[in-house]
């Protein structure tokens, strides 16, 4: 059986416990390999390792930097099929969208690449004479990068190659669930011939590896994509250690559809925002809040076109929904979906776990849609992160952003209007962090900010240009050549 293990200081290393975990097949129960457990030890000497090297690779030019994320951006294009199959057998997207993760993580290395000639500061003018000011960036120090399953080298891509360019050194902890994927990428970066000890993969539980990295003092940041419960902990202690953290947490999201929406289109974007992987991102459409003149025929036009989807193994180019990732996340669906029936909700479609059609050996949910659903109910509160629709009727957009705006996320909306002055109402006052016109609320683009308000994360944002404040300190400098002690405000008055 194959081993997956740990990247540290350039090698590739059993931990120290001597202890091994399967990695499991989430449509079939096939068991893919095992994966290493690491220890507070094995964190230790990863950050050890990271420490060293970035010593030097702060010194390293941004553009020289920047060559190796080109080299890995045209491996994981020349891997890209590769990978792809990888990640559907480990998580269980169906393909298509494992080869679009794949690609994510292509645009970040190139664009996070250009970002090593664009690394800008400001120059400003002094108030004194003979006397020059301005800022630069400089590295944060260790990156500790914590990731989750549902999209295991497109997050993964997020964090690393910002970190990289910006001159710092990572230790990486991919979900348990995904060693294979994170074992893969560290093999591209390695054929890259990133120096030693700037990359560190350690495998392990949350509890163990996850904590040990949290509490480390020679880690300065902690970037964090996952949970609110398993974020707000992190963020809790790591603020009493005054140290930074990047935090990406839950989704609630939703799709407002007018009166004068065009249906068909909505349709297609509500499937793919709730369905797509499972309804496993913090981006999924989870709730559609309605204009009550066109709920009823929306209902019968969703409910048509779910009975389409087919469920099966996602490898399978034919199939549309894959599992979900483990047994326990199938068992907190179905629960979530009798507490819907338990509040009143009505059931429209869906709302078990699949036995049938030679799936009863892998995780899999019906795509569920209730109706007749009010805001107050805990499945239009709580992200259930599965394939569950909640449909909630209003008489007005004022009423429909006040539904959105009412829950502790605020990640991803959607609109779908014919009218620009409502689309422009919706984009100034919907409360979430990405806002989409005429779409689902899935589908980011790497140049722009990822991340959201309120419950969703704590200020900071994945990819784009905003991602570099994650990862660098400002440094202001002030260049004093007159020849005499200028006391700036003080002898400026």
């Amino acid at each position: 059986m194959k081993k997956y293990l740990n990247y540290i200081d350039g090698e590739w290393s059993e931990s120290s416990s001597s202890k091994f975990v399967e990695i499991l097949n989430p449509a079939n129960g096939e068991v893919l390999g095992e994966v290493t457990q690491s220890t507070k030890e094995d964190v230790d000497r990863a950050v050890q390792a990271a420490k060293r090297a970035q010593k030097e690779w702060r010194l390293v030019p941004a553009p020289e930097r920047a060559e190796f994320l080109y080299k890995v951006a045209f491996l994981l294009k020349e891997r890209k099929e590769e990978i792809a199959q990888v990640l559907t057998s480990e998580m269980g997207k169906v393909i298509d969208e494992a080869r679009g993760e794949v690609q994510e993580a292509i645009d970040m290395a190139f664009y996070m690449a250009g970002e090593g000639r664009r690394l800008f500061g400001d120059t400003v003018p002094s108030e004194l004479r003979n006397k020059f000011a301005m800022s630069v960036r400089i590295p944060v120090g260790v990156a500790g990068l914590i990731t989750p399953w549902n999209f295991p080298i497109a997050i993964a891509s997020w964090k690393s190659f910002p970190a990289l360019v910006t001159g710092n050194a990572v230790v990486w902890k991919p979900a348990t669930e995904t060693p294979i994927v994170a074992f893969e990428f560290a093999k591209i970066y390695e054929e890259a011939g990133l120096p030693k000890g700037l990359l560190n993969l350690v495998n392990g539980s949350g509890s163990v590896v996850g904590d040990a990295m949290v509490e480390h003092p020679d880690i300065d940041l902690i970037s964090f994509t996952g949970s609110n419960e398993v974020g707000s902990a992190i963020n809790a202690r790591a603020g009493q250690l005054l140290k930074r953290t990047s935090l990406e947490m839950g989704g609630k999201n939703a799709v407002i559809v007018l009166a004068d929406a065009d249906l068909n289109l909505a349709v297609d974007g509500i499937l793919w925002g709730a369905f797509g992987t499972s309804g496993q991102r913090c981006t999924a459409t989870s709730r559609i809040i309605v204009h009550q003149d066109v709920k009823e025929e929306l209902e019968q036009r969703l409910v048509q076109r779910i009975g389409e989807l087919s469920l099966g193994d996602g490898t399978d180019e034919s199939v549309k929904v894959g599992p979900v990732i483990n047994r326990s996340s199938l068992e907190k669906i179905h629960e979530y979906v009798k507490i819907g029936q338990q509040e009143g909700a009505k059931l429209l479609a869906g709302g078990s776990i699949v036995t049938d059609n030679g799936l009863e050996r892998g995780n899999f949910y019906a795509p569920t849609i209730f109706t007749n659903v009010t805001p107050e109910m805990r499945i239009a509160k709580e992200e259930i992160f599965g394939p569950v629709l909640s449909i909630i009727s209003v008489k007005s957009l004022e009423e429909a952003i006040e539904v959105n705006n009412g829950v502790e996320f605020g990640l991803s909306s959607s609109i779908f209007t014919a009218d620009v002055n409502l689309a422009f109402q919706a984009m100034r006052d919907l409360d979430t962090g990405i806002v989409y016109v005429n779409a689902g609320t899935t589908g980011a683009e790497i140049h722009l900010p990822f991340g959201g308000t309120k419950g969703t994360g704590n200020g900071h944002r994945d990819s784009g240009v905003a991602a570099l404040d994650v990862y660098t300190e400002w440094k202001s400098i002030y260049i004093d050549y007159s020849g005499k002690l200028q006391r700036a405000q003080i002898d400026n008055y």
